[in-house]
This record gives C-alpha cells, structure tokens and sequence, in this order.
C-alpha cells in the first residue's frame, strides 16, 4: 500500500514509521526546511514542498496513493490537503488529524474527508473509557459518522451476563467485533458467554447507541 502523508512533525513521522514498519511504502510531504528530519525515518520517501499546491500533489503522484493522510498542526492546511486528495486525484481513502475540537463539524465528505482523527476527542474517550463500568464510550468515528467504534466494560450485575453471543438480541446496525478479557483478545462466536467485567468493543450507527445503552448497562 502507498501512502502519501502530509506534514512530518512529530505526529506524521511517527505514523510513518508504523506503516513502514508494516511493510507499506511511504511518502512524507513537508513544507518546512526544519521539520525535514530525514534521518529520523530514512526508508520513507520525502519531499519538501506546499502539500497545499496541486502542482506538489502531481509531483508526489497522489493518484498511485492508496491512502493519503493530512496530519499537519494546522486543521485549514488539513482540510485543503483532504478536498485535492479526493476530488482532484480521487485517493480512496482519505484520513484528516483535527488539531481544535471546534473545527471538527467541518472534517466531513464535504471537504473529502473519509476518517477524521481528533487528539483531544481520543484522549477523553481513554480517559472515560478507563473509569467507566457500564457506560457506553464512543473510541472514533468512522466514515463521516455513518457508524462509530463504542466500548462498553459490563458490569457484573448488567443483565446479559451469562447469556451468549448468539442469544443477545443485539440492535439492528450494529456488530461485537471484539471482547477484551483478563488480558486476550476474543473474537465473539454464537456460543461465548459474557462475562461480568468484559470490555466489549462494538461498531455501530449512532441511532442505535441509546438501545446498545439500554441492554448493555
């Protein structure tokens, strides 16, 4: 997979080096002379230049990108970034870094944004995430908010503890993807038992968080 990221201060670079790490070709786009620290991630492919301009964009062949993400500290330059990679080069995939909770509303398809990524939005749902029992808490949200990655640790007395997988009656639109468990990773079968203290991580639509709420806590 190639992907092209705009920006390398230190968000970009270290996203870089996971992906090349998983064996993904890289590019890194930066416009300043300062944050080219090439040596920081030698096998990623650089290219100091306006990630803003069109004509860098053609010169980076944003059209061969699987992926491209728009990580700069500035949420104008982002959005930018995020509207050429999909209208002008048609990149399938286009994930965009919100730096100010306030511009969130605008990381939309609008602006050619498939996945937005917000740091102060993440860190509170790790923050509530870590102290909640029984309470639904929303992780990231996916596809201009179509659905949404929820976590919610059963309490020991919530009333599907016992029950299995495949006898819950779980909401239309939505789907287990993972039970975390006394450190393991579980994939969910019809015959697994819930067990008090799981955390359950669900992909679901937004309509129907309120009935995961209700039969979940």
């Amino acid at each position: 997979m190639r992907v092209a990221i705009a920006g390398a201060g230190n968000v970009g670079r270290s996203i870089a080096r996971e992906l090349l790490g998983n064996g993904h070709q890289v590019l890194l786009i930066e416009r300043e002379a300062r944050a080219m620290k090439v040596e920081t991630v030698p096998d990623a492919d650089w290219l100091q230049a306006d990630a803003c301009e069109l004509d860098v964009l053609v010169q980076a062949a944003l059209q061969d990108c699987n992926v491209v993400v728009a990580a700069t500290g500035d949420d104008k330059v982002n959005l930018v970034v995020s509207l050429l990679a999909k209208t002008e080069f048609g990149v399938d995939r286009v994930v965009a870094r919100v730096n100010h909770p306030k511009n969130e509303w605008l990381f939309n398809e609008s602006w050619g944004v498939d996945v937005s990524v917000s740091s102060p939005r993440l860190l509170a749902a790790v923050v509530e995430e870590a102290v909640s029992v029984g309470d639904l808490v929303r992780l990231l949200t996916f596809r201009q908010g179509e659905a949404n990655l929820v976590e919610l640790t059963l309490a020991a007395d919530a009333r599907i503890v016992g029950q299995t997988v495949g006898a819950t009656q779980w909401p239309t639109d939505s789907a287990l993807v993972a039970i975390l468990r006394d450190g393991r990773v579980i994939v969910p079968t019809p015959d697994a038992a819930l067990e008090g203290g799981d955390e359950l991580l669900i992909v679901a639509t937004t309509e129907v968080e309120t009935e995961l709420d209700a039969l979940l806590g």
